[in-house]
């Protein structure tokens, strides 16, 4: 969204700026490490770090400052009310007791994606199969709210497939893309290659890109004008991700919960 500028406040958006500085890479910052991140001068950053703190949404200790609970109040007040995840999750929750997988919904944010839905199977395994369910993979960092990065995810693959081809062509100039595992695609010509590739097929893979052991299957969720809005995948072990596999149970599942999905978004 546009604004005036008049209508800017530049020490909000610095404050924001130093509250996005956390993250799994760096859970403590100090003032430099802060003003680093969020582009801005030390003295600001002490500033922020300080009223941040002053307003219970940082705690500190010898000049280093971490994430409060607080926080939470925004994710929460945004799970709690915001109609996407609310859609969403009875799917996941249906998808995860049938298959014994672990199903995520994710949008795009910039260079990121970020899990709004998720759901993990803890039942039986599939209905017409009577052996024991498939060993459930619980990747690290994929909670509500998780932010992981698009170029090593199904997810964050499919959405860029999803954009106007203008669009993807803007998002890759100039992008690092960081190595993440030895299997992590951090050459622009071959992620150029692998998002067409789900563009054509509208499904998307990766393996072991963002975390060791982690296979991972997504379709995109469009609603009835064709826009996509969020992307749909499954977690699972490597066998399941075998092509014959793939196509015989975990892709169907998904590109029907799709199916179903389209008219509620």
């Amino acid at each position: 969204m546009d604004i005036a500028k008049a209508d800017f406040i530049e020490g909000m958006a610095k404050g924001m700026a130093v509250l996005e500085s956390f993250d799994t890479e760096r859970q403590r910052l100090n003032a430099t490490l802060a003003a680093q991140r969020a582009g801005i001068t030390r003295a600001a950053a002490r500033r922020h770090l300080l009223t941040l703190a002053h307003l219970g949404y940082l705690e500190s200790e010898d000049g280093y400052y971490w994430l409060s609970p607080k926080v939470l109040r925004f994710s929460g007040s945004y799970l709690a009310s915001a109609r996407l995840p609310r859609v969403l999750q009875p799917t996941l929750n249906r998808l995860a007791a049938q298959t014994q997988q672990s199903f995520s919904a994710v949008v795009l944010d910039a260079d990121q994606v970020v899990i709004v839905a998720r759901s993990v199977g803890s039942g039986s395994s599939y209905p017409d199969k009577p052996q024991p369910a498939a060993p459930r993979v619980l990747a690290y960092g994929l909670h509500l709210g998780a932010r992981l990065p698009a170029h090593a995810t199904s997810t964050g693959r499919m959405l860029l497939a999803c954009l106007p081809r203008d669009g993807f062509s803007s998002w890759m100039k100039a992008r690092e893309l960081p190595r993440l595992t030895p299997h992590t695609v951090t050459d622009g010509r071959t992620l150029r290659a692998l998002v067409a590739q789900a563009r054509k097929q509208d499904y998307c893979v990766a393996m072991q890109e963002h975390e060791l052991g982690v296979f991972a299957l997504a379709v995109p969720l469009r609603n009835m004008r064709g826009a996509t809005v969020a992307a749909l995948n499954v977690v699972t072990a490597q066998e399941r991700l075998e092509p014959a596999a793939m196509q015989r149970d975990l892709l169907p599942l998904l590109l029907d919960a799709a199916r179903e999905l389209r008219p509620l978004l």
